[in-house]
């Protein structure tokens, strides 16, 4: 019968779990192993046992992960020793390769099934309401980049036509302080010429009050007459 637990896991059970797999890890097994025999005493899945550990209890038992690796290396250190003072070496030395091959075998599907259990975890976290937010998001980014990109055409079409008329402006000044300049010019040229003229009919006045007036006599004589 396959087993199948939807209980919520308890702190009881996630140490259980802490010391099987620290167990097997200084024994030299492998976290498969292990697994295996926290399920079959919880009744829970060997894959279930995995992704708690990897997913909840292993974070809190990395130091005593370490201080159990360095057991199973000084335990299979002092086995190799004892193995190299026992007669007939070359059986024995075989026998330690083929051990030491298992063991390595075993520890790398042990470490493909926790990589497979961390992806899975990750898979199983982004799930579809969360795709779609996150499309929404991007799509009112997109938006807003291109408004911001639109308002940014406005303003450069915006700012060259006043640099166009600004640079219109200019000659305009320009233009009206030339035409300035000229009627400054013919101003004073035409009070020099109203100054002449008032001048000429000064003089003309004077001269014309100053001349002596004359009558002529019956007798045929010139008679200046008093004005």
């Amino acid at each position: 019968m396959a087993k199948v637990r939807q209980d919520a896991w308890s702190h009881e059970d996630d140490l259980l779990l802490a010391e099987t797999v620290l167990r097997h890890i200084r024994e030299g097994s492998t976290q498969l192993n292990a697994f295996e025999e926290v399920g079959d005493q919880l009744n829970r899945t060997s894959a279930a046992c995995g992704f708690r550990w990897n997913a909840e209890v292993r974070q809190s038992y990395e130091q005593a992960i370490s201080i159990a690796k360095r057991q199973r290396k000084q335990k299979k250190r002092a086995m190799a020793a004892q193995e190299r003072e026992v007669p007939n070496t070359n059986v024995l030395t075989s026998n330690s390769y083929q051990k030491d091959t298992e063991f390595a075998a075993e520890e790398f599907f042990s470490t493909m099934n926790e990589q497979k259990a961390h992806a899975e975890e990750k898979v199983e976290e982004i799930n579809i309401d969360q795709v779609i937010s996150y499309l929404k998001g991007l799509k009112k980014d997109l938006k807003l980049t291109e408004q911001k990109k639109h308002s940014l055409t406005s303003l450069e079409q915006e700012h060259k036509h006043l640099m166009e008329q600004n640079e219109q402006l200019k000659k305009n000044v320009k233009k009206l302080e030339n035409q300035l300049e000229n009627v400054q010019e013919d101003y004073q040229t035409f009070l020099q010429i109203m100054d002449r003229a008032r001048k000429m009919v000064v003089f003309n006045d004077d001269e014309e009050s100053n001349s002596p007036a004359f009558v002529m006599e019956k007798n045929g004589n010139l008679e200046q007459v008093a004005r």
